[in-house]
């Protein structure tokens, strides 16, 4: 089946009546870009205040309908139509699946597995219901420090905080790391990176969802790819699991200094920034 995509970049006040007048004209879908809902990376996003909303088409006539009454009912608004090339989405997703290359360590999807580069340490990571597949800026940030960290500290403790797929704790542990834990509140996830430590034949790597004040002992390396609203909330529970280096990310430049403060508070350094994009990494440590 041929489809038609109608792209509508409005003010975001104006989203909710696009979409309604879309529906309206016979849209059978819609994807909605705006500050509720984030854009993957490659992604074109909305301006700064605006929203764009696409409506999927079966009929053309249809679709160029809704954009002439859209154009004349909301002031500003832009409008483009596209015809929508047919494609086996049951595989074209993997097109979207990117493998990643940091330090010394390969992360890749499964199917890459025949062309995994020799000499690298890889993991190979099924894209499911779990954030973290390496290819995201906050993942490869933090991998970065997992291969810089391990490479001065052989046999070193890991806790990785919001595990999801468990990336950062497999990385770890191929690296070297000696007990290596790693939790995450959604049982989906924990599930998840089980199958995937199975698929790896990585074994040792404590995989639960058990809260922070329930983790027995301090840990050398700590990670936590995690929203900033959600670190700065944690800062009380998670500084005192540090024993050594504290590595955080899933932080936005503009969100660096209210993170960095809740930890110093809770007596850690602030040692250093590594940003990528528009994603900043915050690495602290405790002094002996």
């Amino acid at each position: 089946m041929a489809w038609v995509s109608l792209t509508i970049d409005v003010k975001e006040p104006d989203s909710e009546l696009v979409q309604s007048t879309l529906y309206d004209f016979g849209a059978a879908g819609l994807e909605i870009r705006d500050s509720q809902n984030p854009v993957m990376p490659q992604v074109r996003k909305p301006a700064a205040g605006d929203a764009i909303v696409i409506g999927y088409f079966e009929s053309k006539g249809d679709a160029e309908e809704a954009k002439a009454e859209v154009l004349e009912r909301f002031l500003g608004a832009r409008a483009t139509l596209e015809d929508v090339v047919e494609r086996d989405w049951s595989v074209a997703w993997r097109d979207q699946i990117k493998s990643v290359t940091v330090g010394r360590l390969w992360i890749g999807p499964p199917w890459e597995r025949a062309t995994a580069p020799k000499g690298k340490v890889c993991l190979f990571i099924e894209p499911k219901m779990a954030f973290g597949t390496g290819d995201h800026p906050t993942t490869s940030l933090c991998l970065a420090a997992v291969d810089d960290f391990m490479t001065g500290h052989p046999g070193a403790t890991v806790l990785d905080v919001g595990t999801g797929t468990g990336v950062l704790a497999f990385a770890a542990k191929k690296l070297g790391a000696g007990r290596t834990v790693a939790v995450d509140n959604d049982a989906v996830a924990v599930a998840l990176a089980k199958e995937c430590a199975q698929e790896n034949g990585i074994e040792g790597v404590e995989l639960s969802t058990k809260a922070l004040p329930s983790l027995d002992g301090v840990f050398d390396l700590v990670l936590a790819n995690i929203l900033a609203n959600t670190l700065v909330e944690l800062a009380p529970l998670l500084a005192p699991k540090v024993k050594g280096r504290l590595v955080l990310a899933g932080v936005l430049v503009p969100q660096a200094e209210e993170v960095k403060a809740a930890f110093v508070k809770q007596g850690l350094t602030h040692a250093q920034d590594v940003v990528q994009g528009e994603w900043i990494r915050l690495d602290f440590t405790r002094k002996p």
